[in-house]
């Protein structure tokens, strides 16, 4: 009796944590969700790592934050947004956050992927790739 009562602390100690880290990571893609949305590249500025690689149908450059932002900014004025939508968010076996997501834009639809520097309090923003569907 006393081990199925350790065994069912433990299991239910383990969901829980499950169900916290799920929340957490998907508090971090929210708040990059928002700043995409609102096509807000000074929000998006916030969540970015001092150096960010940036791809716009496989050409990657690394920028700083900076830069970064600013060609967001100019992608957001040639592709004003209709609709965002996290597709699909995980963490990779090293335990990176990224998202999928879909980028419905007044001039076409993308797909974005962002990668999240791991174990961040706050989300930090590693790589951002778009592709054109």
């Amino acid at each position: 009796m006393r081990l199925l009562i350790t065994r069912l602390f433990l299991l239910s100690t383990l969901l829980l944590s499950l169900a916290s880290w799920a929340s957490a990571q998907a508090d971090q893609i929210g708040a990059v969700r928002a700043a995409f949305a609102n096509a807000s590249s000074h929000d998006l500025a916030q969540y970015l790592a001092p150096t960010v690689e940036v791809g716009f149908d496989g050409d990657k450059q690394t920028y700083n934050a900076t830069q970064t932002e600013l060609v967001v900014k100019n992608f957001f004025a040639k592709n004003p947004p209709v609709s965002f939508d996290v597709v699909h968010q995980g963490a990779s076996n090293e335990g990176i956050p990224y998202a999928m997501c879909h980028y419905a834009g007044r001039s076409g639809n993308y797909r974005v992927f962002i990668r999240l520097k791991p174990k961040q309090a706050t989300p930090t923003i590693d790589t951002l790739d778009f592709t054109k569907e």
